[in-house]
């Protein structure tokens, strides 16, 4: 389906990071504003999700439609997803990478692998793509404490023009549930991505 039948397209990559939460609830946002995802899950995530989620993503990815049917409803053409070796999909290209790609959460060795260009699964790929080609990289990242490396690598891609949203929640809107926590991190990167949100009010405003 073409571009202009959606708001916008953005590559989502959920890591094996701690934190799975912060990616599906992005994905259920970014479904709900009416933007088309391209959703890349590493083999890790999908053991994180169902660790630390309800939700049990499939290990077989053919059961993969009926799983993201039942769970984040979508129109036709509106949710793809590739596999980490599946180097013909668009996000793998500069000639039909979309403008925004987000890392959601990302573990430290996405950080490091995508810091040195090392592309060695879809993923880093995605997020060669975009460094090289100029366009948004949000990255995510969920680690504590932080090492020099971890820093180190933040640092060299924010240099390269990547904006790192930290997964680390304020608390000045006074969260009542874990979910008001998320959605504080997951505001952020809405923002960033230029979409109107109503999860987290403008500083200053009711």
């Amino acid at each position: 389906m073409p571009d202009n039948q959606f708001e916008k397209t953005v590559t989502l990559a959920i890591t094996g990071a701690s934190g799975a939460q912060y990616g599906l609830r992005l994905l259920q946002c970014l479904l709900a504003a009416d933007c088309r995802v391209w959703l890349l899950v590493s083999d890790a995530a999908r053991i994180v999700i169902s660790t630390e989620t309800d939700y049990e993503l499939p290990e077989d990815k053919a059961d993969w439609p009926a799983f993201f049917a039942g769970h984040f409803p979508h129109r036709d053409g509106q949710l793809q997803w590739f596999t980490a070796k599946d180097w013909f999909s668009p996000v793998a290209s500069g000639s039909s990478s979309p403008v925004s790609t987000v890392i959601c959460p990302a573990s430290g060795g996405t950080l490091s692998a995508v810091a040195c260009g090392a592309s060695n699964n879809l993923i880093e790929r995605a997020a060669d793509v975009a460094l090289k080609e100029r366009r948004q990289l949000i990255l995510v990242p969920r680690e504590a404490p932080m090492s020099e490396i971890h820093l180190e690598n933040m640092l060299k891609l924010t240099r390269m023009g990547a904006v790192m949203i930290p997964a680390s929640p304020g608390f000045y809107q006074r969260p009542k549930t874990v979910a008001d926590m998320v959605d504080f991190v997951v505001a952020r990167i809405l923002d960033q991505l230029g979409l109107a949100q109503k999860l987290l009010p403008k500083w200053g405003e009711e």
